[in-house]
């Protein structure tokens, strides 16, 4: 059965290769830049941290300190689930599918943690849904933290928002009892944390997504049309 769309080109092995070559000599600049860009991050200034927010977790109701579990840096990933929403969003879910054992960050001394305004009872029924064991999900229902962080808008038809909500990571870091946000990243500067993507930018159709540069024929949608929820891809 032949290909339903059209092929890249078929060149001998030399040539393969040297093309191969190419590539790699621009990703390794590509990898260079990023280095830079990370050393940049790591020394931006930070601001403190000094509302006192409240949230409700699986082990009862914690403070943002709490969140950190006793280690020094925190990184939040603000999900977006609005407390009369029935189920959470899909591209968040595609990020959190993504996420590894904290262990690995654990090691470093990085605490990772979800939060979303929807309530408490609401996360864990989608948590048993899609079958995570982790990170912790946090509900920030009744507290400001979700305004105050950039990440819910009190006009639910406001730019960029699904019905007020948007998604987005925050970084945190304390020294003893005070805390600090140093970093926030949304759109697109969350899809390092989604590796499904990185893994398709390495195919020869990449994410099949109409804003890509490809050529002509090959396989597209619109953006965010075609993802699900891990257990709809079926239906």
């Amino acid at each position: 059965m032949s290909a339903p769309h059209p092929l890249p080109p078929i060149v001998s092995m030399d040539e393969w290769q040297a093309a191969l070559e190419r590539q790699i000599a621009k990703e390794k600049e590509l990898t260079r830049a990023r280095d830079r860009l990370n050393a940049e991050r790591r020394r931006l200034p930070m601001v403190e941290v000094t509302k006192a927010y409240t949230f409700e977790g699986p082990a009862g109701t914690a403070s943002l300190l709490d969140l950190f579990e006793g280690r020094q840096q925190l990184i939040v990933y603000h999900f977006m689930f609005g407390p009369d929403w029935e189920a959470g969003c899909d591209g968040c879910s595609w990020v959190v599918d993504a996420m590894s054992h904290p262990a690995h960050l654990h090691a470093r001394d990085t605490s990772l943690v979800l939060v979303s305004r929807a309530p408490l009872a609401k996360l864990e029924r989608y948590r048993a849904r899609m079958g995570w064991r982790h990170p912790p999900w946090y509900s920030s229902l009744g507290s400001d933290f979700n305004l105050d962080m950039g990440v819910t808008s009190q006009d639910c038809c406001a730019p960029d928002t699904d019905r007020g909500e948007r998604h987005g990571v925050s970084v945190f870091l304390r020294d003893g009892q005070r805390i600090y946000r140093t970093y926030f990243t949304g759109r697109r500067g969350v899809e390092y944390l989604g590796s499904h993507w990185t893994y398709l930018d390495l195919t020869p159709y990449g994410r099949q997504e109409t804003w890509e540069e490809s050529p002509a024929g090959w396989p597209q949608t619109a953006p965010y049309a075609w993802n699900r929820r891990h257990d709809e891809y079926e239906s």
